[in-house]
């Protein structure tokens, strides 16, 4: 069977940097950090005080009350996310046929909001008084139901949950749905809304956060020296994959065809991983197989790039094994410099920046890299934009449990 081409039509995103892919482009191509102290709730006893917060986002400002008290934050990010990437897309979808249009998505954990909240009630106040939205709302799938019902896309709808990895994963179905026919169109990325009491407890715990509290918009260095650990962020980014004679036919403007798509795992370690790179090295052997390119195609890989000891490193170390000598041609970047780690989310912000820097011909720095680590001696394209004709990219994501997820995206 014939691959049918697939490729972008719309994005969309809700980041630290603000709602919708202006303010995130702007704030990325001109290295301004949304990471700032935490102030949804009390932070005081915490060893990292910091994040990516979404605070431009109000839902009130989107959804009617009732609406809104129906999602979980989680949801309520994705699905503005979703409603940017649509109307990106120019999809009348009054003239669409919507069992041909899927929706599938990831996410790492899913509305652990609602989850702590009804626990709090449980406990003071009862069974009988948590809510019956409870269960509707912290459910992982939720997301991909309340955007499929709102839109009416019957096509395959279902979500991938694989830690930092869940919506490369996501994208990759979304990628196979389009190329073999089963969908016309389908909506895909993710989102996470972790910044809560318990989640932010638990990655203090495993001591993976920074602690650089006093210069939170200095916390977030991948691949520095002095780096100390990821910021956690929240966030959702949302892209609308069609069949490329679909999208010629109704006159969509194109950002970027999806080239290919690789995953591996490690089947080392539940959250460190593997020293010697070979499972992000496979999944970006795999994406440039599947794409049909060799490395030297490749202008530009936007990195996983944590902030975190072993993963800068390790993904180093990685990108060193599948590109050889063109390793040290390649221009490479972390968003989460700027935005934070958005975990299940992160993959789909990430690949939305990859398709906005194919789009407009500049690659965003990395931020606060200042004096690189001599065991990443890449070019991280530290903390300036640079102008570059981006014809082919890589986007990688790697998840705690050994997730690895590559995704090629080239120009027209």
């Amino acid at each position: 069977m014939t691959k049918r081409r697939v490729v972008v039509t719309g994005v969309g995103s809700v980041t630290a940097l603000g709602c919708g892919n202006d303010p995130l482009w702007e704030g990325l191509i001109n290295g301004r950090s949304g990471i700032g102290p935490i102030l949804n709730f009390d932070v005081s006893a915490y060893s990292s005080r910091i994040g990516g917060e979404a605070r431009s986002f109000d839902p009130l400002d989107h959804f009617p009350k009732m609406e809104a008290k129906k999602m979980d934050r989680f949801s309520q990010l994705a699905m503005l996310a979703a409603d940017y990437a649509i109307s990106d897309s120019g999809l009348d979808l009054e003239k669409t046929d919507l069992t041909r249009v899927g929706c599938i998505l990831g996410t790492g954990i899913g509305g652990i909001n609602e989850l702590e909240s009804q626990k709090e009630v449980l406990l003071t106040k009862g069974p009988s008084r948590v809510s019956p939205f409870l269960v509707p709302k912290m459910m992982p799938n939720a997301f991909a139901g309340v955007i499929s019902i709102k839109y009416g896309l019957r096509g395959p709808n279902y979500v991938t949950s694989s830690a930092c990895a869940s919506s490369g994963h996501a994208m990759g179905m979304a990628l196979r749905s389009v190329q073999y026919g089963e969908s016309d169109i389908v909506l895909t990325g993710g989102s996470e809304a972790v910044i809560t009491p318990l989640a932010l407890a638990g990655f203090c715990s495993l001591k993976a956060l920074s602690t650089r509290n006093d210069e939170p918009q200095k916390a977030s260095r991948p691949f520095d020296k002095d780096r100390d650990g990821f910021v956690i962020g929240e966030g959702g980014g949302m892209l609308v994959f069609e069949d490329y004679d679909h999208a010629v036919k109704r006159g969509a403007d194109i950002s970027a065809e999806v080239m290919g798509y690789g995953a591996s795992a490690d089947a080392y370690h539940i959250t460190a991983p593997r020293e010697d790179g070979d499972g992000p090295s496979r999944a970006m052997d795999i994406a440039m197989e599947d794409a049909g390119i060799n490395v030297t195609q490749v202008d530009y890989l936007n990195a996983h790039g944590t902030s975190t000891q072993y993963n800068d490193k390790v993904e180093t170390t990685a990108i060193k094994n599948s590109f050889g000598e063109h390793a040290k041609k390649l221009a490479i970047s972390s968003s989460k410099s700027m935005i934070g780690h958005l975990l299940g989310g992160a993959a789909a912000v990430e690949f939305v920046i990859t398709v906005l820097s194919i789009k407009h011909k500049v690659v965003h720095p990395t931020l606060n890299l200042d004096e690189p680590d001599p065991a990443c001696d890449l070019d991280y394209i530290p903390n300036t934009a640079r102008d570059l004709d981006v014809r082919m990219a890589i986007s990688n994501s790697l998840g705690f449990g050994g997730h690895n997820v590559s995704i090629v995206a080239g120009a027209l």
